[in-house]
């Protein structure tokens, strides 16, 4: 009887052991937030004519033209490294979508909006919000308004793992994406299949 009782606590404290570490993975997030503020993505692009020692005139250029061209550049970098929406070019806002909770306890609010930056497309999260949980990824999906894993498989694409669930955040879009074919943003729970938050897509006129 002592044996058998001996075996049951050694089975109750390796359950302790290996269960701990899982569950605080799984259920602390419920009650951590993390906070992020990233600034407003700028274009890496480098100048046209970027000049180096040694460096050859283009041809059917003088040196005053290739000067006023790196000028001219550099201004349009200067401009586009402000961290703010409004040091995008005109034309920049490309879709933007407003958060919800996908029921009572999975809750977000905040908007979603794509933005040209240069040549690129790039998703930012601003004045948001969503209830924390393990491995959130941020996923554009094809249809309109996902809440069961169901409608995720319907097709989607994922941007990354989610950076915070609260406060502003970037994500850059793959070149080849087309936003007539993606609906949606969504905040989804990887191990659990669970939609966390959407914000349906509307592109802009």
């Amino acid at each position: 009887m002592r044996r058998l009782l001996r075996r049951y606590w050694w089975a109750v404290a390796l359950l302790v052991i290996v269960g701990a570490p899982i569950a605080w993975y799984l259920g602390s997030p419920l009650f951590i937030n993390r906070v992020v503020d990233e600034p407003f993505p700028t274009s890496t692009g480098a100048p046209p004519f970027p000049m180096s020692a040694g460096a050859t005139i283009p041809e059917g250029m003088t040196q005053r033209q290739v000067e006023e061209k790196m000028m001219e550049a550099s201004k349009v970098q200067t401009a586009a490294d402000e961290a703010m929406p409004a040091g995008a070019a005109p034309g920049a806002f490309v879709a933007r979508g407003t958060f919800a909770g996908a029921d009572d306890f999975h809750k977000g609010e905040g908007t979603a909006t794509v933005y040209r930056v240069g040549g690129d497309l790039a998703l930012r999260l601003e004045s948001f919000k969503v209830t924390n949980g393990p491995d959130l990824r941020v996923i554009l999906t094809r249809h309109a308004a996902p809440r069961t894993r169901a409608d995720v498989m319907q097709g989607y694409l994922e941007l990354g793992k989610l950076k915070g669930n609260v406060g502003s955040q970037n994500y850059p879009l793959p070149k080849d994406v087309s936003l007539t074919e993606y609906r949606s943003v969504v905040i989804y729970c990887r191990p659990f299949h669970v939609v966390f938050a959407t914000a349906p897509l509307r592109t802009a006129e």
